[in-house]
Formats: C-alpha cells, structure tokens, sequence
C-alpha cells in the first residue's frame, strides 16, 4: 500500500483501478443519457450521487505557480473577447488609452445656413426661368481681386455684418474670402480650388436674377481649374489690376475664352491705387485705365486675328466696369449716368442735351463719358476737341473721376465736423460714432452709401452674357459628341425640363472631412433629383465601347454655395447642380443620363476638357512604412479626381509617380496627400521633368521587322513631322475620328500633301489627339489592299504602343511621322493575329525611330517677372545660371514696376523663384507656365561623351546624361542598343557596310 503514494502523498500507483472507475463512470453517464424522459425525476437522486462522488475534496497538493490566486481574463471578460497583454508599456504619456473619435475637418463651412437677404424658396423659385439665370466664372491673375470681388457679392446678398462688425484684427479678415474654404488656401492666402456659388442680385431696373458664379484661382499653377470651370459658364467676368495690366494668367485666360467662343466681360480692379499708392493725377489716371483695357483687346486681335473688332471691349458698349473690391463699389459707364440722373431728377439742361425741366437720359449722357469726348463747363456743352484747353477736360475725367477723387480726399483729410458737412450735400449720412473709425473702414462705409448696390455689374452680365437657353447651343456644337438633330439634342438646346436628363459634370468637390467626392456640373436638360437612377458615362465612353459606363443613384441635389449647401428637391435645365452619391466612378469628368433616352437614341458624352497646357513636373512618392501602400494607392486615386490636371502613374521600376504643373501645385497635392486624402507620411523625391523623343533626320535606311512566326514582314521610314502640324492636331484643329476626306483636305491646303498621302494618314499617336503619324505609304500594286486593311487596326496598336513609349528612355514620342513603305502578309489569317502583328509593328517604328537621328525634348517654361527696374540685373544673373535667357523687358505704363519675359528649362527651374527672391530681396513675383518643348543639345546615341559623377554635363552631353539617368531611374537597362529592336541579318548587314558602328 505504501508503494502507490510518494513521499508527498502524491498517487504513483497504476492506473488500473482510476481506468475502471473511468469506465464505470461513463457507463453511468451513458445510462442515464438513455433513458426515456419520464424516467428523469426518478433518477435525479442518482445523478446528485454521482456528481458528490466525481467532484469530492481531492487531497492532491496543489504547487503555488499552478495556483491561480486572481480569476483570468478569459474569466473576468468571457471566452468571445480578444486579449492583448504587453510586457512593457508602449504607449507614450501623450496618447490616451482608448482614443476619442475625432471628426477630421478640413474645409471652412457654416455650422447653419447663414441669413440672407431674400428667401430661398424665390432663389430656388427662379431656378424654374432660364432666362432670368446667368452662368459666369470671375477670372484673372494671382492677387487682382476676384476672391474679394465675390466677398462685394456675398455682404450685398448675406446678412453677415454683424458676424464682421464682432470680430477683429485677423479674425475679421478670415471671416472675409468666403469662397477660399481649403485649409491652404487660408493659411497662403491664394485660391487653390474653384468655388460656386449662386447668388440673387437685383439689376438696375430692379429685376432679379439667378447668378451661378464659379471664382477661380489666379496662380498660373492653377489654371487647370480655370478651364475645368469655363466648360460650365456662358460668360467670363475678367478681373485686371488696373496697376500691373494684363499679365501672363490672364492672356492665357484670354485666349482661351477667345478660341472657345465664350463672352467676354471686364472688371478694371483696384482703381483706388491710383489714388492712394500711385497718386496720379486724374488726367494720367484715365490713360492708365484706358492703356489696360486696349491691353485686354490687343490680346483678343492677337488670337484672333481679323475678328477682334466684333469681340472689343470698351466701356461705351457696357462690357466693362470699374471697381475697388477693396472699398466694396463697383460701376459701369450706364450705372454712373443713372447715378447723375437720380440725383438731378429735375435738371435743367445741364449735361447739354435733352429739354429743359426733364430728367438726365441716362443712356446718351454715358455714350459721353469715355474716349476723346470733352466737356466745357462755361458753355456746359460736350464736344469732340477740346477748343479751350484750358476750360475743356475729357467728360470721363470731369465726371467721374474727378468726383471719385475728391470723396476720397475729403474722407480721408477732413475732421468729423467738416466731413459730415460735405458727405451730407452727396446725401450720405453715418452716425457720429463711425466717424471715428479706422480710416480704412470709414472709406469703406462712404464709398457704398455712395456707389450703393452694384447694379451696373448685374445689368452688365445680363446684357452680355447669354442664358443658358441662349449659350446652349454653342456648348453643344464646341463639346457634345453627338449628333445635333436627335430629340435629346433638341432638348439640350432648349433648355427642355421635360426632356431626358443629361448633366455635363466637370468638377469635383470632396466633403468636409474628404472621404468623398460630390459632382458639380450643368444640367443641359431634364431636372435632377435625389433617389433618381441614371447612367454616369466616363470620357472613355464611346457608343461602340460602353466599358465605360456605371448605373448609379443620386443621393442628394444641392446648390453649391462654397461653405455651405443647400439642399433642393430638383434642379431644373439651365443650372449648376452639386450631386452626391455618382462620384465613384467619375475621374475628371463625366456625362450624367437617364436611363433612357427617346426613341432608344445612343448616349454620347462631352469631350473631355482641354487644358491650357501640359503637366510637366514629376516627383516619385512612397510610404515611409511599406505596410501602408493601399492607403497611398486609395489617396492617389482622391487626388487624381480632386485636381483636373494631375495625373498619376506606375513606371517600371514600380514607383509611383505623380505628374502637376508647378512646385506650388505639387506642394498643395502633396498636402493633401499627406493629411486630407491618405493620412500618412510620403517619401517624396527630388523633382524631375518629364521628356519626349523625336527624330531630325529621315531614316538612313528601310527597317523592316518580322513577325515571330518569320511569315510577316513589316518596313517602315521615320521622319521629323512639318513644323505646326503637332500643335494643330493637339490644339483640335484637325481630329482622326473625322471623315477621310475633311481628314485628307486638311492636309491638302495647309501642308501641301498630295492626295494619295492626305487620305492614307492612318492614324495620330499615342491617342487621337497625339502629336505622331502614321501613314500608309504602300502602293496598291505592291500590296493587297483588302489583304491589308485586316491588320491596319493591329498595326495603329503597335504604332500607338510604340509612341506612347520611346526607345530611348521610354518617353513619349513627338513630332515624328512614320511611313509604312512595304508589307508581306501571310495569306492565311490565322498567322496575322494581333500576337503577332502588334509587336512588330512597335519594333519596326522602335527601329526606324533610332535609324533617323533620334534626339531628346525637354519642356521649358515661359517665365513672366514683374519688379522694380533695379532687380532686373538679377534676373538676367539668376536666368544665365539656370540655361534660360530674356526675350524681352520694358517698363510697365504707368508704374514705377519692370515687367521681364524669358524662357527657362523646366528641369532647371526648380527652386528658381526661391532663388530669385533671395537675390531681389523678395521684391520680385514670379510666374512659371509650360511654353513648348525643345530640342535638348546633344545626340543621345555619342557613347563618346564622358559623364563624370557629381560633376555636371557640358552642353552637348545633356542629351546623352539626360537619358542615361532617366533610365537609371526607371529601372531600364543602361544604354539603348540599335540591335534589340532591328533583325538580325539587317544588323549583320548595316555593320559590315559600317553604317552602324561597333
């Protein structure tokens, strides 16, 4: 007995008997489990039994590690619940142990829909009356106003002085910039992003109308945003600093409204500098104001030559006014006539025509009020020379000028007593306490008891710029893709309610906490509302290939009103409308429609926006934490819909690069980047360019490429393209989709092509607005023509393959034709299949590209400076060290300011405006725009040249380092060899006839 316990008690006997007692135990518990249910009360005794008997007092000793003192967590929280125990504490003392869930905001938005000075159910009301609505975009240059021109708009249309009149200092001022709501664009002080709103403003004749403003950025960076905002609008309102004149944004802006046929309207801004800053007398005033706006028309002439006349702007016709957004007034020719005439009601014949006793004709006395019109006030008659020059001014100098100038020196020199006086006989009347007040504020009041309501610009817009009934028309004939005499088209054109739903979406705006994207775009037809199903066509939409395409439901309808929406239940033909729940699959822009269409008629979209100019400027982005990729990824693809002219793209060597316009547009993309759209840190590279490949030469010889079967046979010639036809194709000028025979004409009249090369022009390259050719240069003699047009779409495939990506540092080809001159086909199909033709057609364009003197293109900016004359010598120092140079300076008019033009290397351009204001001690702006691409000197082929790390190229190696470096970086082999793309027997042949060295 004693040999079955240890010294510690402890059982070590064998298991014999606890194995019985096991197996008697479980036949017990078989038993009971057996038996019927009437027998369980019955055998309740018996279960009790065996339970005391299994769960008695055991007298094994327990060791003190297996006991447990403090139930588990398993115990305290249940078997369901995850249990992380740490052996050291992580967590820093800052960060709480259970985080609160923060609501990220990233936008400025009213808490409430603010007060305003008319209801919203009128404004939503004349929504239903296209006629009385009128679509605009204010733009111009960086700084000359038009945020401050919207805020005119805002306090004349919301009840928010008493908000202001609360605040200070620069709180006050970012009550102010209504329509700046990023996060940036408060901290810099510039636009970044357009904002609409819609707004009701009363004309002079006391009618309403239903504005839909779109304030755009001025900095050339973001002028992607500007043409994004033109394709809503039927009339542009342009914003010129009447100091600085027209500069570089704005003649781009010109241009652009020019070519598209969109009217124009002027707004000379800031015209109190001349009095305070510049203190020109009123004579030399009117030439200043009068120099700017002959600025606007010459640049209008220069587009369009011959047509200018019908376009000019002058403020006799009405489509210009003048304005300081800064005091808050605003005023045209017309409206200031009307200001003399209600203030004369009853004028003897004092403006020098009309009848005695009746009141001023408003709209002759303004017909006298500009150019060289004089007024005698001894014989108070107007006259076209002035006979006495020393009693006759010019009427615009007498009459309005003049009166502007000496309000603004009476308010600003006079005491309270004497202001008061004189402010009282112009019947402007201020409490006694706002005659103490800052002088900038008292101005500020006076000018708008003065000026009052901006009705002269209301009445400028509606007289200038058509409705949306009217402006429909050219929207359709210069952007729908479609044919013009379907139903579907005819309801666009009119504006039609009842007709199918179809809204031109170009913009995309994210929600306060940027997790997702609303649609702002123009209802064309039909009327948008929440719960509707409806198609949401991308721009690669096309009839034949409806990939394209998703079926989605819109959620909410809202006008958009910058820091707040307000919600409608429809938004009828003729408006903007801001659309949520359609945005997933819209990239840049889209074409909504109903479901369907009358009579079953095909979809067609707008054509996608065609932008000032290119994205040139590249930098390469990954996650500091490889782990988070997919949250870069998600955030790449928020900035790709965000900004209209970003694009993103994977290279070959697996970075992930992100292609803008300027430093300042990628430094806000990367902002958001990092803290709106992915939440994370980026490792962010240096900055390039991007590149283009062309050729100067024809191809030395045939290059011909052979299928990978040996039964094909390709032959192909390239050469450089005649100067201007890249830019016309890109411009739109000549389009491939077109019939041959327009295609054909084209080319006939104005590059002198022959009929049979006009109409075998196969195709442009990359894509249909590519600046490459493909031409079909075989005789019918030669080939089969059925025979050959089987393989014509595979060969434009290689083609487009081949350009999109260049031999030399797989950039993209430019500016190059490529001639098919002979073509062996296998008779059987089955061995002319995409798989074979499509790579040798690439290989034989690869061929005959690096057969014609391939060279490199690098972009190059137009740069455009504006200083005082002493930092011009700078600019000439800081250009010269960058490879650029001036092409022009002078003085601008008027000014103690130096206007500079030049050109500078974009790759170069980097920290260039820094540099430049730390030379001029920062009293140079700067202006960086794309201009063209340029041949880089150099042959990118002279394995001759010697490239020295760290050292930089001489001016004939920048080709060949360009792009061995650009290949590096890419992850390419090191050097292009001619004998990867060119078959073996003619290498063979070209090396021992010494055509190709080595």
């Amino acid at each position: 007995m004693d040999d079955l316990y240890d010294e510690f008690g402890n059982f070590i006997g064998d298991a014999a008997e606890d194995d019985d007692a096991q197996t008697a135990s479980e036949g017990a518990d078989a038993y009971v489990d057996d038996q019927p249910e009437a027998d369980t009360d019955a055998d309740a005794g018996h279960d009790q039994q065996l339970m005391e008997i299994d769960d008695g007092p055991s007298n094994a000793v327990i060791l003190h590690e297996d006991k447990q003192y403090y139930p588990s967590a398993s115990d305290v929280y249940g078997p369901g619940v995850e249990v992380i125990v740490q052996e050291e504490d992580t967590q820093g003392l800052d960060q709480p142990i259970v985080a609160p869930v923060v609501q990220k905001k990233f936008t400025v938005e009213e808490a409430d829909l603010p007060p305003i000075f008319y209801s919203r159910e009128f404004m939503s009301d004349l929504m239903n009356y296209p006629g009385q609505v009128r679509n605009i975009a204010i733009c111009g240059h960086l700084h000359h106003g038009k945020t401050a021109f919207m805020d005119m708009l805002v306090m004349e249309t919301h009840d928010i002085q008493d908000r202001l009149d609360t605040k200070m200092g620069r709180k006050r001022e970012e009550q102010l910039r209504y329509t700046d709501t990023h996060v940036l664009e408060r901290e810099r002080g510039v636009s970044i992003k357009a904002a609409p709103m819609s707004l009701v403003l009363m004309s002079g004749q006391q009618k309403s109308h239903l504005f839909n403003i779109l304030d755009t950025p001025g900095h050339v960076n973001f002028v992607d945003e500007v043409a994004a905002s033109m394709r809503l609008v039927d009339g542009i309102l342009l914003v010129v600093d009447v100091v600085e004149g027209v500069q570089v944004n704005t003649e781009h802006i010109i241009k652009h409204a020019v070519l598209d046929d969109i009217p124009l309207t002027l707004v000379v801004n800031k015209i109190d500098r001349l009095i305070l800053e510049l203190k020109l007398p009123p004579n030399d005033a009117y030439f200043k104001i009068k120099h700017v706006i002959e600025e606007v028309n010459t640049v209008i002439e220069n587009t369009l030559p011959g047509q200018g006349e019908s376009r000019r702007i002058s403020p006799e016709k009405g489509n210009v006014a003048f304005a300081s957004t800064a005091m808050r007034w605003c005023f045209t020719l017309q409206s200031f006539a009307k200001m003399y005439a209600d203030f004369y009601p009853g004028s003897t014949d004092k403006a020098g025509f009309g009848t005695p006793n009746k009141t001023i004709d408003a709209a002759k006395f303004a017909l006298r009020l500009w150019g060289d019109i004089y007024y005698s006030p001894q014989t108070r008659k107007f006259m076209r020379k002035g006979v006495d020059p020393e009693g006759s001014r010019r009427s615009f100098v007498y009459w309005v000028l003049e009166p502007i100038y000496k309000l603004y020196s009476h308010t600003l020199s006079e005491d309270a007593r004497h202001l008061e006086a004189t402010l009282g006989e112009l019947g402007i009347r201020l409490k006694p306490s706002q005659f103490k007040m800052d002088a900038k504020e008292l101005l500020r009041l006076v000018c708008q008891q003065y000026f009052g309501r901006p009705s002269g610009f209301v009445d400028m817009i509606v007289q200038h710029v058509p409705s949306p009934e009217e402006g429909a028309q050219r929207v359709l004939q210069r952007y729908y893709t479609g044919p013009l005499d379907t139903k579907t088209a005819e309801a666009m054109k009119n504006c039609d309610q009842d007709g199918p739903l179809v809204i031109h979406v170009t913009k995309l705006l994210n929600t306060g906490d940027a997790k997702s994207f609303n649609a702002l775009g123009r209802v064309m037809s039909g009327v948008a509302k929440p719960t509707q199903s409806v198609r949401v066509l991308g721009e690669g939409y096309t009839v034949e290939d409806e990939e394209d395409m998703v079926v989605a439901t819109v959620t909410d309808t809202w006008l958009a009103e910058s820091r707040y929406n307000v919600p409608v239940s429809g938004v009828p033909a003729g408006n903007w409308v801001l659309l949520g729940g359609v945005d997933n699959s819209i990239v840049k822009t889209a074409t909504i429609i109903s479901q369907k269409l009358p009579d079953d008629e095909d979809p067609y979209i707008f054509r996608p926006i065609r932008h000032f100019f290119e994205s040139v400027f590249k930098v390469a982005v990954e996650p500091i934490n490889p782990s988070e990729l997919p949250k870069m990824l998600d955030g790449l693809r928020k900035i790709n819909k965000s900004y209209p002219l970003i694009s993103t793209k994977v290279e070959e060597s697996g970075e992930h690069v992100v292609l803008g316009t300027g430093e300042l547009y990628m430094d806000c993309v990367l902002h958001d980047l990092r803290k709106l759209y992915a939440d994370m840190e980026l490792k962010v590279s240096d900055p390039v360019t991007r590149f283009c490949e062309t050729v100067v030469e024809m191809s030395a010889i045939k290059c011909y490429a052979l299928t990978p079967n040996k039964k094909n046979k390709l032959t192909m010639i390239a050469e450089p393209l005649d100067p201007g036809i890249a830019e016309d194709i890109e411009s739109g000028k000549v389009n491939i989709k077109d019939p041959v025979r327009v295609v054909g004409k084209f080319f006939e009249e104005k590059y002198d092509y022959d009929l049979l090369a006009s109409r075998n022009i196969w195709a442009f390259g990359p894509d249909h607005m590519g600046p490459n050719i493909l031409q079909n240069d075989t005789l019918p003699s030669d080939v089969d023509p059925k025979t050959l047009r089987t393989v014509r779409d595979t060969i434009r495939q290689g083609f487009s393959w081949a350009t999109r990506e260049g031999p030399l540092c797989e950039e993209p080809i430019r500016e190059t034709k490529f001639r098919i001159t002979d073509v062996d086909l296998a008779p059987e199909p089955i061995f002319r299949g995409g798989g074979q033709i499509i790579p040798t057609s690439r290989r034989a364009c690869y061929s005959s590209f690096l057969m014609a003197s391939p060279r490199l293109m690098e972009p190059v900016y137009s740069c455009s400076m504006i200083g005082p004359a002493d930092a011009t010598s700078s600019l000439y120092t800081v250009l010269a060290r960058r490879r650029g140079h001036v092409l022009s300076d002078g003085p601008i008019a008027g000014t103690p300011l130096y206007g500079v033009r030049g050109l500078i290397p974009v790759i170069d351009s980097f920290g260039f405006e820094t540099d430049l204001r730390i030379h001029t001690q920062g009293q140079v702006a700067v202006s960086l725009v794309f201009d063209r691409w340029s041949v880089v000197p150099g042959d990118p082929l002279d394995k001759d040249v010697t490239l020295r790390p760290l050292e930089p190229a001489s001016a004939q190696a920048l080709a060949r380092d360009f792009v061995l470096k650009t290949r590096r970086r890419k992850g390419l082999a090191e050097d292009v060899t001619v004998s990867k793309f060119l078959e073996a027997d003619l290498f063979r042949q070209l090396k021992e006839s010494g055509v190709l060295d080595g």
